[in-house]
């Protein structure tokens, strides 16, 4: 990895000359250079911590001067409880996993001496633009070298010592490995990105990791395919089956364990029979851990008269903005599902969330298999989840090592994304002489015969 200041154009040259070297490397050398970096980036920590702590500084006081967010700020802190263990498991867990290059999907004897193969391959040179995550850094490396990818990327200027410092101790471990130093280059110029969006020919793949606004820019500049989302306006419905000691544990895992997390609750929705006897268990604990529940008529009157008064008078009145919000906070707002003869609530459900969720995660609580499943099905996102938290929605949780981001397209890659979403194939085809002309009317017939992989 090499902190860079040259030019954004030389930047991308020297990624895409890596990459191919890059792409032939055997498995054994990629993991080996994966080994140098967590050896490295382990023997470092008290240098990268006390980094982060500077960003921490400075960004607090952002958050005072109303320049910056709350949540950012979370994102940013390298410190906080497992963050940096997860970094460091996730670089091993990359290492451990199957090499996705070279993988063959399709053998197909075309004719006697003319084989076909479609065969996974590494994708070529991606940029990746993050805001605050510094543990990006590692994640990233670790994923591009495993998957034979080069990779650039941009860091936000609230995490700049906490990413210099990073990418020197990577820097420092490539270089007695056979990986090129060039296959992993961060940016220091915010004025870089504009260039580096031009550059179609020379990088592959874009994959923006920030607000929606970043996502959204980078979206509407550029004619590079980009791989991400732009919001995580996660919903859970609850079905009027659902158990309510279990509704409560998911809804507090799913609300509380990270609000600032894409893949925190956002939107709750609530079946008409069940606002009187779920919701109030849900409720309850939520908002005795802090959670503003912002209510729809029929869940605020039924939550009324069921919750203690101290709670009740908390309860706000919901606005249809809300349920098209991703708060990143402790606030929740909630939606009753009516109850009309003959039409399964499952239905209006499945219909809001396709209005408005972000297609990124979204779950239904409920005892009836039935239901979950038309559920699971009906719903159009990239994660969709029965009786269990959308905070499940994780490359690390998913067995794919760590993740460049979770993704909402629905071509190439969706949900997180791990080494899989960073291959696409090519075909090879091995001949003896044949030519396209001999075949046809009169000519050579295809064989077209399915060979085992």
């Amino acid at each position: 990895m090499s902190l860079t200041t040259d030019s954004p154009l030389l930047v991308a040259q020297l990624a895409s000359l890596a990459a191919r070297i890059l792409a032939t490397l055997p498995a054994a050398a990629r993991n080996d250079a994966l080994s140098a970096i967590y050896l490295a980036l382990s023997a470092a920590k008290d240098k990268i911590l006390a980094a982060n702590a500077r960003d921490m500084e400075a960004a607090a006081r952002s958050v005072e001067n109303g320049e910056l967010s709350l949540s950012v700020l979370k994102r940013l802190d390298l410190g906080r409880k497992g963050k940096w263990e997860d970094m460091l498991k996730g670089i091993l867990d990359v290492q451990e996993l199957e090499d996705p290059v070279g993988k063959v999907s399709l053998r197909t004897r075309l004719d006697t001496g003319l084989d076909l193969e479609r065969v996974t391959c590494p994708i070529g040179t991606l940029l990746i633009i993050f805001e605050a995550r510094p543990e990006v850094i590692a994640n990233i490396a670790s994923l591009a070298i495993k998957s034979g990818n080069a990779a650039i990327l941009k860091g936000g200027k609230e995490s700049t010592e906490s990413f210099v410092a990073i990418s020197t101790v990577i820097s420092e471990a490539l270089a007695g490995t056979q990986v090129p130093n060039a296959s992993i280059q961060l940016l220091t110029s915010r004025s870089s990105i504009p260039e580096l969006l031009s550059l179609e020919k020379l990088i592959d793949l874009v994959i923006p990791r920030g607000s929606n606004e970043l996502v959204r820019y980078i979206k509407h500049n550029t004619r590079i395919p980009v791989l991400g989302h732009a919001d995580g306006l996660c919903s859970i419905y609850i079905h009027e089956t659902a158990d309510a000691e279990v509704a409560k544990r998911i809804l507090q895992d799913a609300k509380t364990g990270y609000p600032a997390a894409c893949n925190a609750v956002e939107t709750l929705l609530v079946d008409e029979a069940a606002v009187e006897t779920v919701l109030p268990v849900v409720a309850e604990s939520l908002m005795s851990s802090g959670v503003s529940l912002r209510c729809d008529a029929r869940s605020k009157s039924g939550l009324t008269t069921k919750l203690p008064k101290n709670l009740s008078v908390l309860l706000q009145d919901a606005t249809e903005k809300d349920y098209e919000t991703e708060f990143l906070d402790l606030i929740l707002a909630v939606k009753t599902i009516p109850t009309v003869p003959g039409e399964p609530g499952v239905e209006a459900a499945i219909e809001h969330i396709n209005a408005h969720s972000s297609h990124h995660t979204d779950a239904i609580l409920a005892r009836d298999r039935d239901i979950a499943e038309r559920f699971m099905k009906a719903v159009d996102s990239a994660g969709v989840f029965w009786n269990t938290s959308t905070r499940m929605s994780d490359g690390m949780r998913f067995g794919f090592g760590t993740e460049v981001g979770i993704s909402t397209n629905k071509i190439h890659a969706r949900g997180p994304v791990g080494l899989e979403g960073l291959t696409t194939y090519k075909y090879l085809l091995r001949g003896e002489g044949q030519i396209a002309g001999e075949y046809g009317a009169g000519g050579r017939e295809w064989k077209h015969e399915r060979l085992p992989l």
